[in-house]
């Protein structure tokens, strides 16, 4: 079932007895993109995590639609490609492995094959090289791109150009504008560069003190 929605009721998270955000409504639809924008603290990558599944709510419901029904919990995953500079790759595996590792869980946008997704990271002299010994640019081009590229109808993108020169970054801009059509995308980053495509924009200032 394809993910033309999410809708996000109530939401809120809290560490301790500190309010991260609360009382969070919110509609994603589908082709658009959303920037999550708020200094460092407010709560941009705690969302990403909990719409991710990666993190539960401390309050409120997020409901996955199609056109007529709720996705069911335990499918939203194969809707969801999620990409941050915390989330680890399997460094003892070429970046060859990893895209094949991939590619047995899910497919590539436009039948990209394991071959066309490393020539368009730009890094096909490093495609047998373990990633322990990738330098964090390098790393984080991979996993734009096995996220950008996946097949999937949820792109979730914390701080995509963190780590990235100025070239990877016009390369980053280029992959996610191609690729984020009839998908809901959404970017958390302080960064204007980061999300300035995006046609949605939700301030998590607005729901500290709620």
């Amino acid at each position: 079932m394809k993910c033309k929605g999410i809708h996000v009721e109530g939401l809120g998270k809290k560490y301790q007895n500190k309010w991260i955000f609360k009382n969070l409504s919110y509609d994603f639809e589908e082709n658009k993109s959303y920037a999550i924008k708020g200094p460092n603290g407010s709560g941009k990558s705690t969302l990403l995590k909990i719409l991710s599944g990666y993190l539960s709510p401390s309050r409120g419901q997020i409901s996955f639609n199609t056109n007529q029904k709720s996705i069911p919990i335990d499918e939203v995953y194969q809707s969801i490609s999620f990409t941050a500079p915390y989330i680890a790759l399997m460094d003892r595996l070429t970046m060859e492995e990893n895209i094949k590792l991939l590619l047995k869980f899910r497919k590539l946008k436009n039948n990209i094959s394991s071959t066309d997704l490393i020539n368009l990271i730009n890094l096909k002299k490093a495609k047998n090289k373990e990633i322990r010994y990738f330098s964090s640019g390098m790393m984080q081009r991979l996993k734009l791109a096995m996220s950008i590229c996946s097949d999937t109808p949820v792109l979730l993108l914390d701080e995509p150009t963190s780590n990235l020169d100025d070239q990877g970054m016009e390369w980053y801009k280029s992959l996610v504008n191609e690729y984020r059509k009839d998908r809901i995308t959404i970017v958390a980053s302080n960064v204007n560069f980061d999300f300035d495509f995006c046609e949605e924009g939700l301030n998590l200032l607005s729901y500290k003190k709620l």
